[in-house]
């Protein structure tokens, strides 16, 4: 059942529109530099990441395991980590204990050389696993941190959903304390207020990756499922809630200010519908330590794509904003219109 489910997920992903009616990155403008004083090739890339250096501010966020092609999946992706020297993440690896002989679709990201891998669990599930089955899952993987996502959305939306969230704060800050690797808590496309970076926070972890509204709506990858078994209560549902959630620029820019008030050192990931370079420098721009993507990462296996064009439209913005270095992109000038900017004002 959770093999067919995870393979279902890909399948609907990347042959069904399921992503966010709008997105709100194209209303983050950055400040054109008409005189950029910084040569093209001296534009320097690298970022850091939980005390790591990389190759880029961006990430391969955790998209997929559990069936046997995602074997496949991951070990192409792997290898552009691998070659572009950036953290991945692997997807959900509740299936694995389940079911242990699934674990070879995530272990296959151990043979490449990636400078941080991370391992993933859902939030619902924490309350049910031991510290051993945690520790299991990063072991397997030979993981550097674990990410913990928070997919309520998609969990209300889907029939199988666990709806059972009392107590998952206390467990993070547990499994912080217990878990010996650096925790990440993500959402899923529906976004992190401030509010819940916070929190999250408070509870030590030491990474937050905001994802918002923009991308993939697992409402809507849920809302397909649905409508194959003629489930039309769950069909309508995800029809609903198919663009809820805080917009991704929002998201970050609310996490950054949270961060900020802390005065803690907890990375932030911009994720959410990055699309290219300049969504990247857009993300970065908000606040972000790095960028991550999921759903273009998908794409580039399926047409059998690397990260080169991606580069060179983040070098383009950089020269462009007389950027030398991502923490030169940091401090860029940039505006806010179109539907964000009604967000902002709020």
């Amino acid at each position: 059942m959770i093999e067919q489910r995870k393979e279902e997920h890909i399948a609907i992903t990347v042959s069904k529109n399921t992503v966010a009616s709008y997105n709100f990155w194209d209303d983050v403008v950055l400040e054109h530099n008409a005189l950029p004083e910084v040569d093209y090739e001296e534009i320097d890339l690298t970022a850091r990441f939980l005390n790591k250096k990389l190759g880029l501010p961006l990430m391969i966020t955790g998209i997929t395991g559990g069936f046997r092609k995602a074997k496949d999946i991951n070990a192409y992706l792997a290898r552009i980590a691998e070659k572009y020297q950036i953290p991945m993440g692997v997807g959900s690896q509740r299936a694995m204990l389940v079911k242990k002989s699934l674990a070879y679709t995530y272990s296959v990201i151990r043979e490449y050389d990636i400078p941080i891998r991370i391992a993933n669990i859902g939030a619902p599930q924490l309350r049910e696993l031991s510290l051993d089955d945690l520790k299991y899952l990063v072991d397997e993987i030979e993981a550097h941190a674990i990410a913990i996502h928070l997919n309520y959305l998609q969990e209300i939306v889907q029939p199988e959903g666990d709806r059972e969230a009392r107590g998952v704060l206390q467990r993070v800050s547990e499994v912080v304390k217990e878990i010996g690797v650096p925790v990440i808590v993500k959402e899923t496309g529906a976004g992190i207020s401030g509010n819940v970076a916070k929190k999250m926070i408070k509870a030590g972890v030491s990474a937050i990756d905001a994802s918002g509204v923009s991308g993939t709506s697992f409402s809507a990858v849920e809302y397909y499922r649905a409508l194959r078994t003629q489930d039309d209560r769950r069909a309508n549902i995800g029809r609903l809630l198919w663009d809820w959630g805080i917009p991704a620029p929002l998201a970050v820019m609310d996490c950054r200010r949270a961060i900020n008030a802390s005065r803690k050192r907890v990375y932030l990931i911009g994720s959410g519908g990055i699309r290219h370079g300049l969504d990247i420098a857009r993300a970065l721009v908000l606040g972000a330590d790095i960028a991550g993507i999921a759903r273009r990462a998908l794409e580039m296996y399926f047409r059998s794509e690397n990260l080169d064009p991606i580069v060179e439209e983040l070098k383009a913005v950089m020269f462009l904003t007389g950027s030398r270095t991502v923490k030169h992109l940091k401090g860029v000038r940039y505006y806010i219109i179109g539907k964000l900017a009604e967000f902002v004002k709020r």
